[in-house]
C-alpha cells in the first residue's frame, strides 16, 4: 500500500513513544500502528497476534464504565534483599513511577456482557508478568472475592513465571493461589483462565492450568521451561510448534484456542452454560 492511502488517517495521534510502523514477527509485513490497534492488535495481513496493554486487555473484556480495580495499593517489598545489576526495590521503584500498575497484575470487578466477574489481568511490561508476594496476594483476594460474591473468576496470564527475585517467596505463590482456587471449586463457582502468549514458569504450573475451562489465544507460549532449555537438557529437537497453544490443544492440555475477537463472547457464552441460562446472541 502507498503512502498517500494512509493519508485519510495520518491525522489520528499515536501515542507519544510509540512508532507508526511495526513489523509483524510472523509473516515480516508492515502494519501501520493504528490499522493495529484497529484490528485488537491482531495482523490484519496473517492473524498474528501481538501482545496487548492490560489496559487494552480490560477495555476488551469488561463492558464500558463497569470496571473497579481493587487492590491497586499492594506493591513489592524486598524480603531477600536482592541485587544483580541494580537493587530489586530500586528497580520496583523505577516501575512504579513510570507505569499506572503498583505490579505485574491488576485485578477488579466488573461486567463481561449479562455477568459479573473478578478480573486478573497480567502486565507483561512490569518484570515480564512475573509472579511475585503481591501478585499471589491480589490473585487469591480476587479469588475469595469471587467465592463470596459467587460472581465468577477470570484470570487472563501473560508471564514469564515466579519472580526469582523474590526467591521462595514467589514460589510459594503457587500452592498459595492452588489452595484458593480448590475452596473456590468446592464452591461451584467457575472460573476460566485465558492463557496469553507467553505463559510460562511457575503461573504454567499453578493457577493457569487450574481453570474449569482453560481457553488459549492463537499461538500462545505456553510451558514450564522455554523449548530452548528443553532442546539443551534432552539433547533432542522438538515438534514443529511445541508449546504453542494449537499444539496444546491437539494433545488435550487446553480445551480451546479462540480468536481475541471472539474472546469476550466465547466467555459469555461459557458463563451461561455454567449457570445454566440461556446463551445471548452477539449484538449487533
Amino acid at each position: 500500500m502507498s503512502w498517500f492511502d494512509k493519508l485519510p488517517v495520518v491525522g489520528r495521534k499515536l501515542p507519544k513513544g510509540v512508532e507508526a510502523w511495526v513489523e509483524c514477527r510472523s509473516c515480516k509485513e508492515q502494519i501501520y500502528q493504528i490499522d493495529l490497534m484497529d484490528n485488537l492488535r491482531v495482523c490484519p495481513k496473517c492473524d498474528y497476534h501481538f501482545r496487548m496493554t492490560y489496559s487494552d486487555r480490560i477495555q476488551l473484556l469488561i463492558n464500558p464504565g463497569t470496571f473497579e480495580e481493587l487492590d491497586g495499593n499492594l506493591t513489592s517489598g524486598d524480603p531477600i534483599r536482592f541485587k544483580d545489576k541494580k537493587r530489586y526495590k530500586d528497580r520496583i521503584k523505577t516501575l512504579l513511577k513510570q507505569r499506572n500498575s503498583s505490579d505485574s497484575v491488576i485485578s477488579g470487578t466488573g461486567m463481561l456482557g449479562d455477568h459479573p466477574l473478578e478480573l486478573c489481568v497480567f502486565d507483561f511490561e512490569f518484570l515480564g508478568g512475573s509472579m511475585g508476594s503481591v501478585v499471589g496476594e491480589k490473585l487469591t483476594r480476587a479469588i475469595e472475592r469471587a467465592e463470596t460474591n459467587r460472581s465468577a473468576l477470570v484470570i487472563v496470564s501473560c508471564s514469564g513465571g515466579a519472580r526469582m527475585q523474590e526467591g521462595i517467596l514467589s514460589l510459594m505463590q503457587m500452592a498459595k493461589t492452588s489452595a484458593a482456587l480448590k475452596s473456590l471449586s468446592d464452591a461451584r463457582v467457575p472460573y476460566i483462565s485465558v492463557l496469553t502468549d507467553p505463559t510460562m514458569g511457575g503461573v504454567s504450573a499453578s493457577f493457569a492450568m487450574l481453570g474449569d475451562a482453560i481457553l488459549a489465544e492463537p499461538g500462545a507460549l505456553i510451558g514450564f521451561a522455554g523449548p530452548r532449555v528443553i532442546e539443551q537438557t534432552i539433547k533432542q529437537t522438538l515438534p514443529e510448534g511445541f508449546q504453542r497453544s494449537e499444539f496444546l490443544l491437539e494433545h488435550g492440555l487446553i480445551d480451546q484456542v479462540v480468536h481475541r475477537k471472539d474472546l469476550k463472547q466465547r466467555i459469555a457464552d461459557l458463563l451461561s452454560l455454567y449457570k445454566n441460562i440461556p446463551i445471548v446472541p452477539p449484538r449487533n
